[in-house]
Order: C-alpha cells, then sequence, then structure tokens
C-alpha cells in the first residue's frame, strides 16, 4: 500500500522490543524481522522512524538499530517504570553521567533527537515507586539542558505532578511532546498551557469516544502521530475505528511470512490509520496536507534543520487545515 503524497513521521516505536525479534511471552516464533516492517513503512509513507529507548541499555540497542538506516532515529532517556535502575546500577550519578555520554555520541552521529521516554506512570506503581519516579524524571531535565534536547514525555494518571515539575523546569528543556496521550481534557489543557509541548497521538489515544472528544480539542498545530509499536494498535473495538480506511493483511504469528503483518502486533505502517483517524475525527477533508502539518509539527521540535523544505511543501500546498 503506498502513498506518493503522503509524508509521515512515527515518533514512537519500540524496535528493541522482543516481538521485532519474533519473540512472544518468551517463545521464538519466527526470525527478527525488522528490515520487513521497515519495507511496510517506507510504502506506507512513513518518512522517518524515531525508536524509543526506556533504560540505559535499551537506549544503547536504540542507537545502533537506529544506525543501520538513515531514515531511523532515536531517544536516550529512561521510562518511568525503569527508573529503579538508577539506585540498582549502585551508583545513580555514573549511571546518568552513562546517559549523557551516550546522548552526546548518539546526537554526533545525528542520530539521537530527544530526552526519553521520560515521565511519571501512577498506573504501574509496582514496578517503580512515585518518588523515585519523579526524583530520577527530574534528574532528566538536567540530561535535556546538558545535550539541549527536546524531551520524550510519557504520562499515565499523574498529568498534575508531571506538569508541576514541568513548570519548575522549564527553562531547561527547548520543546517536548507528551506521547500516546490517553488524558482527560483537562490534563489537555495542562499540556496544552506549555507552549513548546505537543501531544502524541496513537491506537491508545483513540479507543473511546471521550478519547475522541479529547482528540477534537488538540489544535492540529500542537500534535503529532505515532504508532508505539508493537503496542497500541487500533482495534476493531475503538471507537476512532470507524475512521479507518486502510489496512494490511496479518497471519498469526505462529503462521508468520514475511509478506504479512503479525496479527495483534503493530507497526510503523499503520501510524497511516492514526492520519486517517485524525482527519476522521476531526471532519478534516485534505489528509495529504493534514499528513504535512504534522509532519512540520515533529520537525519543529526533532529535526529543526529540515523545516525550511517542509515550510516550503506547506506552501506549495496552500490550503488551510482545521
Amino acid at each position: 500500500m503506498s502513498s506518493a503524497t503522503i509524508r509521515m513521521i512515527d515518533i514512537a516505536v519500540n524496535f528493541t522490543d522482543n516481538m521485532f525479534k519474533g519473540i512472544y511471552n518468551g517463545r521464538q516464533c519466527h526470525a527478527a524481522d525488522i528490515p520487513a516492517v521497515l519495507a511496510r513503512a517506507w510504502s506506507a509513507g512513513v518518512d522517518r522512524i524515531i525508536v524509543t529507548g526506556g533504560s540505559l541499555h535499551e537506549s544503547k540497542e536504540a542507537l545502533a538499530i537506529a544506525e543501520t538506516d538513515g531514515r531511523l532515529f532515536c531517544t536516550v532517556g529512561v521510562h518511568p517504570t525503569r527508573c529503579k535502575e538508577f539506585e540498582e546500577s549502585g551508583d545513580p550519578e555514573q549511571y546518568f553521567q552513562e546517559l549523557v555520554a551516550l546522548a552526546r555520541e548518539g546526537i554526533q552521529r545525528g542520530k539521537v533527537v530527544a530526552v526519553g521516554e521520560c515521565g511519571l506512570d501512577y498506573d504501574r506503581l509496582q514496578f517503580c515507586p512515585a518518588e523515585v519516579q519523579k526524583k530520577y524524571f527530574q534528574k532528566q531535565f538536567e540530561l535535556a539542558e546538558a545535550v539541549k534536547l527536546p524531551m520524550f514525555l510519557h504520562m499515565r494518571a499523574a498529568a498534575e505532578d508531571l506538569c508541576d515539575i514541568l513548570a519548575r523546569n522549564k527553562e531547561r528543556f527547548i520543546a517536548g511532546v507528551a506521547h500516546s496521550f490517553t488524558g482527560s481534557a483537562e490534563d489537555l489543557n495542562k499540556f496544552l498551557s506549555f507552549k513548546n509541548l505537543f501531544i502524541g497521538i496513537n491506537g491508545c489515544s483513540l479507543k473511546t469516544h471521550d478519547n475522541l472528544d479529547a482528540l477534537r480539542g488538540i489544535p492540529i498545530e500542537r500534535m503529532m502521530i505515532e504508532t508505539d509499536s508493537p503496542y497500541c494498535e487500533i482495534r476493531s473495538t475503538h471507537a476512532g475505528r470507524q475512521f479507518v480506511k486502510s489496512d494490511w493483511p496479518s497471519k498469526k504469528k505462529e503462521k508468520y511470512d514475511p509478506d504479512f503483518t503479525v496479527k495483534g502486533r503493530n507497526e510503523p505502517c499503520y501510524v497511516r490509520q492514526v492520519l486517517e483517524v485524525v482527519a476522521g475525527c476531526k471532519a478534516i477533508g485534505d489528509i495529504d496536507r493534514l499528513s504535512k502539518v504534522l509532519y512540520h509539527n515533529t520537525c519543529r521540535v526533532f529535526f529543526p534543520n529540515d523545516l525550511d523544505t517542509v515550510a516550503d511543501a506547506l506552501l506549495e500546498s496552500g490550503q488551510n487545515t482545521q
């Protein structure tokens, strides 16, 4: 499935996840298949992908994956549910300095574009207590300030605390995205009050009619799209599914075929579906121009050197988007 004019950037792909190595619940079902996944993504109109890191080790792996293709980039940081790793390392400051060194190395190679995935997750406190999460979320603003990169943010059931920490550190980061947004309209307003913060939308953002109501409240100029694959696919039960127009044939993992997607495993080509739901939900008829606006937003934050080229494309299309 190809698209000649639509250009998309998937800002969140977990290529370090075992599912992309063919491993599901500890069982090897097929060979690692990132090249096949990427081929579908490029054919679907995906132009670039940001591979997310969630720990020091995972960030190293994300950088190694990003170096395999000129269209892949990555983040460096520690997910809130993994923040105990700072202390379990035996030397939290050394762990932090290794993150800084890795980020600087990745920037020099033209691959690291954000600090994260970092933030607060109060839905999964069994993995890391709130106080530990807050301590090391705060610490990662030092990383953002040191390397002058935007923040790639994770928030679950913690909007008030996260926004309080953002407000205290607003001079220390240049921009950011609250990825995989599933919050309320009130949460959305908190995020939008930070003028340099964007909202990332994926399948988890499109489950319920309340989610779609929140989506309608996000200005297109403050939005980005993502899959967060292999998770967060748009399922048949999701409220947003009614707006999906594109699909790919799939097979179960036990009957793996590289020419098919794996049933139940999200992948970057499906960011096209997220774009279609945004267009349908917000009654935007010109999906090509919508894709260009979202692309421009993403470049503003993560690829500022490309803004002139993107701005020219927007001027050429010359129409208004709601």
